[in-house]
């Protein structure tokens, strides 16, 4: 009988619904802004097994009595593709590496007086460590990473702006990006997203009732406070 690491086990809509369920509360309490919300969100319904729930609410305070969710090694699913493209090019021109494509262990790009973008979200990986060479010469390149990456940036703009993104500590299980280059007259920016979710309308549905409900929470906190002034002027 085949055995499975603990993170390999499939979630249920239950485990999904107590994960955003935390989530929830932590965007109440101002730990999380709603824009971020909503990319977790995605990602928890996209979510097919422990592993990819638990770095989801790594950072976040967990209820008490909440089952611990297990991370474990990497998806094999994930590593170990033949690259589909090794870089990209734009002069006076554009480039895009989105959707379901295989990073290479290194992949170079250069955009001259162009622009291009290089998103790694839905993306599988070569293998789990890969680097992001990056030159951009007035242009700019745009680069997007898993919600679960480990990033390094060294890269450097010379009147131009390359941006650093600040990594939290690696979640058991995703990539490690190395992000190197140098933006001259130009710039090169990185954001983290969660991976999209698959396209169920009720849950886009449950997740804007969910972000209404915080902003409303929100509003009630502010005329709580506006109360207390009130009381403590008079």
């Amino acid at each position: 009988m085949t055995e499975f690491a603990a993170d390999d086990l499939r979630a249920s809509d239950s485990d999904r619904e107590r994960t955003a369920e935390i989530l929830r509360d932590a965007a109440g309490e101002g730990r999380l802004g709603l824009d971020e919300l909503d990319d977790r969100l995605s990602a928890v319904y996209a979510a097919k097994t422990y592993g990819e729930l638990a770095p989801i609410v790594r950072d976040l305070p967990q209820p008490a009595g909440a089952p611990a969710m297990a991370a474990g090694p990497a998806d094999p699913a994930r590593f170990g593709a033949e690259p589909t493209s090794s870089g990209a090019v734009a002069i006076m021109s554009g480039f895009d590496r989105s959707g379901r494509w295989t990073v290479p262990s290194l992949f170079r790009a250069l955009a001259f007086m162009g622009g291009g973008e290089i998103n790694m979200r839905d993306a599988r990986f070569t293998t789990r460590e890969v680097t992001i060479w990056v030159i951009a010469i007035m242009g700019g390149v745009g680069i997007i990473v898993p919600q679960d990456a480990e990033v390094h940036v060294t890269g450097f703009g010379l009147m131009g702006a390359f941006d650093h993104l600040r990594t939290p500590p690696a979640a058991p299980g995703g990539p490690v990006i190395r992000i190197k280059g140098l933006a001259f007259w130009g710039g090169v920016g990185i954001l983290r997203r969660s991976p999209r979710l698959s396209g169920n309308s009720e849950r886009g549905q449950r997740q804007d009732e969910w972000k209404q409900e915080i902003r409303e929470r929100k509003e009630e906190r502010k005329q709580e406070i506006r109360d207390r002034q009130e009381d403590s002027d008079r």
